[in-house]
C-alpha cells in the first residue's frame, strides 16, 4: 500500500462544528463517499466544549478577543494533530468543510506521491487556491508539482506529516497559539517550526471563497456576484499574473 492509498484510507480528518453547518456534513459525507474516502470529523473544539482550561492549555491570554467561531475552528485543527501524532499516522490530509475538488484528488496526490516522499521531514503542503496565489511561469519547473514556499495559503486544505505535527504541539507547549490558524500557520513557518509548500496546480478550493457555500468561520453570502468574481479574479492570477514571480516561493 502506497503512500497515499494509507492517507485515504486512515488519515483524513475534517474539522467541523456540531451545529448549524448540517449541510455541510451532509455535503462531505456524500463528496467523500462518492471518491470512496475514509474520514474523521474533528469536532472536540466545537465551542461547547471550550472553558478557561481549555484556553489556558493551547492559546495566549489575549486570544478572547477572537470571535468563539475562530478559535473553535483553530482549536480542531490542533486537534487533529494530536490525533495524527497518538494514532501514529504518518501523513494526513486535514479540510475544512467545504472543500471542492479540482479533478481526481486521489490520482492527483498519487502522481506526487515521490515528491512528497522525498520532501525533508516537518512540513505542510498546500492544497488549495484559496488566496489566489501560484508559483509564476518562470518558477515552475517540467515534472514538478510541489514547491517550497514561505508562506501558506490559507488552511482550507493541507496534507502535513507525522513530524511536522509534532513539532507544531512541541511548539505549542511552550509557545501558546495567538491567532486564527492560517496566521498562525504563517508564524510557524516564520520560526521555523514548520516547513511550506505549494501543491501546483491547486486540486482543491474553500466553498467560502468560490461563493458556493459559507464556513464555519466566514459570514460571506454564497450568491451569484461572489461566484462571477471569483471566476475573474481565479483567471486573473492564474493565467496573467503567473508572468510575474511569486514572491512566496523558494528557490531550491
Amino acid at each position: 500500500m502506497n503512500i497515499i492509498d494509507k492517507i485515504f484510507k486512515e488519515g483524513v480528518f475534517v474539522i467541523h462544528a456540531l451545529k448549524g453547518y448540517e449541510y455541510h456534513e451532509e455535503r462531505i459525507n456524500k463528496l467523500f463517499g462518492e471518491n470512496n474516502i475514509s474520514f474523521e470529523f474533528v469536532t472536540d473544539g466545537d465551542p461547547k466544549f471550550i472553558d478557561k482550561n481549555v484556553l489556558n492549555k493551547y492559546f495566549r491570554n489575549d486570544i478572547e478577543r477572537l470571535p468563539i467561531g475562530i478559535i473553535s475552528c483553530t482549536l480542531n485543527h490542533i486537534h487533529a494533530y494530536e490525533r495524527m501524532v497518538e494514532k501514529n499516522i504518518p501523513y494526513a490530509l486535514v479540510f475544512e468543510n467545504d472543500p471542492f475538488f479540482l479533478g481526481d484528488i486521489k490520482k492527483q496526490l498519487s502522481s506526487y506521491s515521490d515528491e512528497i516522499e522525498n520532501i525533508e521531514k516537518g512540513f505542510i503542503i498546500s492544497l488549495e487556491n484559496s488566496t489566489l496565489r501560484f508559483p509564476s511561469y518562470w518558477q515552475t519547473k517540467k515534472g514538478k508539482n510541489i514547491y517550497k514556499a514561505n508562506a501558506g495559503r490559507m488552511a482550507g486544505a493541507y496534507l502535513i506529516d507525522l513530524q511536522g505535527a509534532k513539532n507544531i504541539l512541541n511548539n505549542l507547549a511552550d509557545v501558546k497559539c495567538h491567532t486564527v490558524i492560517d496566521w498562525w500557520h504563517n508564524s510557524l513557518i516564520e520560526n521555523n517550526v514548520v516547513d511550506m509548500h505549494w501543491v501546483h496546480p491547486p486540486i482543491t478550493e474553500q466553498g467560502s471563497h468560490n461563493g458556493q457555500m459559507s464556513s464555519t468561520i466566514s459570514s460571506k453570502p454564497d450568491n451569484l456576484l461572489r461566484k462571477i468574481k471569483w471566476k475573474l479574479n481565479r483567471f486573473a492570477k492564474y493565467y496573467l499574473f503567473r508572468l510575474l514571480n511569486q514572491k512566496h516561493i523558494i528557490e531550491e
